[in-house]
């Protein structure tokens, strides 16, 4: 083995097809477009990257017309950076439309493609022709989820037969030009337990998912485990008995894990979500990943290559680790991932490397890529942001490919995977395996906090909601406990708590009464935000802290960005202007979040709530007709400021839910929505309101840094869903909501 675990990369290249539309994860991402992404790939301390050359892409009538520039490009690119590229042929895809996974011609035509490929960059030495044979042929001939959309046992098998010829006819296409070309074969490693009368059920997925690296190894014959199973399906036996005549065992096994690669089955169907039950040779059964099942965790992947490895002793890696969650869990998988690869290779196992998978993120897989819905997973750098901003992923990456201790606070927390409340069902015990512990020994540091103040605000209460969601350690502090004007009150609380962070989430937000209370006003919202930066300044500390859309003069009529002048009308927005000035010159490390018009599930006072109140009741609800401004919901600017916060970032952004509307028509919109009637609702021109303080006609957000925030007709459905389980669970006598997103 060489000497320590080696850091790749990868980059989501899906092209899969469904019906007659391809979904292309590289023009999603944009990474078709943007060359410098792999000089960012290289920042990030990679030795090698999981690249596409794609088939559909490059050559979609053959080789004899394809279109070399773009791998051209980019791989002369990669070779200069001194970044191995590991070049990938078909992702999950079934090639260019003239022909698809089920066409007997298909083995031969990838292995022209391939052959030319070869022949275009020798110096190219390692390959995957078809990532995930496997798992694909599942998505596409059982399920029917993507292209040729078959749902039976024989196409399956013959999706599963029709790649791996493929991989094995390219590979010797490859190596007539690069003799020394390396065969890294990947798919989804997972593992199926559950209740004993399910039992052959349980067998065959587990044999299952060995079969296509069992039949490029030549393993395939009489005497295999899933030998009648796979004769059944009416595939001539000389079709399996091919590879045995012409092996091609793997240089590597590419081992990739997801959070929902191990699954639980259960006949007891009665306790599961609908959603999760489906049917199987006849029997209706629950499948269902462990996490959400398990009341003890599995050890997670760290078993799984031990079980690879001792079944085909050929070196592992493991190419794909990538979650969709909050960007500490997104930390915490990585590293936990990384420390289970370190910890098998140290018992013997030849593990030779760790890919973060979906560098630049990921569109619509929650759908497995069938509906473009715009769903959005972030991965080291954030392509909502242009260029692709770097996330805590990627300072991970390169403390983790330099040898460093990984730094970031939040890494001592438990992921989702391994917390109270991740149950989508009555929690199952079973008998645990030999090695059934924690995958690792626990990090031998406590928790540093958040510092929270704000406990009696709206916002202050949201960030503890959703911090103990999230499991990140805080500490909450109203007024009374810390006065943030107070220097020293200040200083005590930091040495008493010792946090990494402090969130400001508290101040004056009575804009009207500001008028008549301007020096209190100033003392909350602009002196007590200076005095924390000071603070923050001299320890070290990151500091997020708020602002308003109210600093802004109402002038224009297209939203505003982070660089747009300020221009306040009244008290409160001069303070908010004055607090952010005098905060980045002090701490130009500080994040400062403008927003908008807050509403959301856990407070009755809000002006969503306020007008959904009265007019189910029954009673008028006014609201400014001539008043534009972004609404925001609570929960989506907490989770993004989290974020935010978590990943470094500094200076003003903009989070508001993105849509420009009047009060008044929020109004008609979220009623709408609820099903309540609108006719109560008087819309008034601002100047008929007769409010103390000025407010802009028009102070609708935008951001020029990165859009981190949903629709706002998204978030609406989500918070009346909240808002109708609180109302439900207040009518039960449950307890009251606590704060699951």
């Amino acid at each position: 083995m060489s000497d320590g675990l080696a850091l790749w990369g990868g980059v989501e290249c899906t092209v899969n097809r469904v019906h007659d539309r391809y979904f292309s994860q590289l023009e999603r991402n944009g990474h078709l477009l943007r060359a410098g992404d792999l000089d960012r790939f290289a920042s990030l301390g990679i030795r090698a990257l999981r690249y596409p050359v794609l088939w559909e892409l490059v050559a979609p009538a053959g080789p004899a017309s394809a279109d070399w520039r773009w791998p051209d490009e980019r791989l002369v690119a990669l070779q200069r950076l001194g970044i191995d590229a590991i070049v990938g042929l078909v992702h999950h895809g079934s090639g260019p439309r003239s022909t698809h996974l089920l066409d007997p011609d298909f083995p031969e035509r990838l292995a022209e493609y391939a052959g030319a490929v070869a022949a275009r960059y020798p110096w190219v030495t390692r390959y995957t022709p078809v990532n995930e044979p496997l798992t694909t042929a599942r998505f596409a001939g059982l399920y029917g989820c993507w292209y040729p959309h078959a749902r039976d046992d024989t196409s399956f098998v013959r999706a599963v037969l029709n790649q791996c010829r493929g991989v094995v006819l390219a590979m010797q296409a490859i190596r007539q030009i690069n003799p020394a070309a390396q065969l890294l074969q990947t798919d989804d490693l997972g593992k199926t337990y559950g209740t004993s009368t399910l039992t052959p059920i349980i067998d065959f997925y587990n044999e299952r998912r060995w079969l296509a690296w069992d039949l490029l190894c030549g393993r395939v014959g009489p005497g295999h485990p899933l030998w009648n199973d796979l004769l059944a399906t009416g595939v001539p036996e000389r079709e399996f008995a091919w590879f045995g005549e012409h092996p091609c065992v793997p240089d590597l096994l590419g081992v990739n894990y997801y959070i929902t690669s191990e699954r639980w089955l259960d006949h007891h169907i009665e306790r599961y979500p609908e959603s999760h039950v489906g049917q199987y040779r006849g029997q209706r059964i629950a499948d269902i990943e462990t996490p959400r099942a398990f009341a003890v965790p599995t050890p997670g992947i760290a078993p799984l290559l031990r079980e690879a490895w001792q079944r085909y002793r050929i070196p592992l890696a493991v190419t794909e680790v990538h979650i969709d969650a909050q960007r500490e869990d997104q930390l915490r998988w990585l590293y936990e991932i990384w420390r289970s690869a370190e910890r098998v290779r140290s018992e013997g196992a030849d593990v030779r490397a760790v890919t973060a998978w979906a560098l630049l993120g990921s569109f619509d897989w929650n759908t497995l890529v069938t509906v473009e819905q715009g769903y959005y997973e972030p991965g080291p750098l954030d392509v909502r942001s242009s260029p692709p901003r770097p996330t805590a992923v990627a300072t991970l990456m390169r403390e983790l490919a330099s040898g460093r201790r990984p730094s970031h606070p939040v890494l001592l927390g438990d992921g989702w995977w391994r917390r109270p409340g991740r149950f989508l069902c009555p929690p199952v015990s079973i008998e645990a395996m030999d090695d059934w512990v924690s995958p690792h020994p626990p990090l031998a540091r406590s928790a540093q906090p958040l510092l929270v103040v704000g406990a009696a605000g709206t916002l202050g209460r949201a960030f503890a909601r959703i911090c103990s969601v999230r499991n990140l350690a805080f500490r909450l502090l109203d007024r009374a406990q810390l006065d943030i004007a107070d220097a020293p009150a200040v200083e005590h609380a930091i040495r008493e708590h010792r946090p990494w962070a402090i969130v400001n989430a508290c101040g004056y937000v009575r804009v009207d009464e500001a008028e008549a209370e301007p020096e209190r006003c100033h003392r909350e919202n602009t002196l007590g935000s200076v005095v924390l930066a000071i603070a923050c300044a001299r320890h070290g500390l990151r500091l997020l802290t708020f602002s308003s859309d109210l600093v802004f003069g109402g002038e224009r009529r297209s939203p505003y960005v982070e660089s747009d002048a300020v221009a306040p009308l009244g008290v409160y927005g001069r303070t908010k202007a004055e607090a952010e000035c005098r905060v980045l010159a002090i701490d130009p490390s500080a994040l400062v979040v403008r927003t908008s018009a807050f509403f959301g599930p856990w407070d009755s006072v809000n002006f969503v709530s306020l007008a959904l109140g009265a007019l189910s009741q029954g009673r008028p609800f006014v609201a400014a007709s001539d008043q534009i401004v972004s609404p925001t919901y609570v929960p989506d600017l907490v989770h993004a400021s989290l974020n935010l916060l978590i990943d470094g970032e500094q200076g003003i952004w903009h989070l508001a839910n993105r849509d420009a509307l009047s009060w008044a028509q929020l109004a008609r919109k979220a009623a709408r929505m609820a099903g309540v009637p609108t006719t109560l609702l008087q819309e008034r021109p601002v100047a008929l309101l007769h409010s103390p303080a000025r407010r802009p006609a028009y102070s609708a957000l935008d951001s020029e840094r990165g859009r981190h925030m949903p629709a706002l007709e998204d978030a609406l459905v989500r918070y009346l869903h909240l808002r109708a389980q609180a109302a439900e669970e207040d009518e039960t006598g449950l307890e009251p909501l606590q704060g699951r997103m």
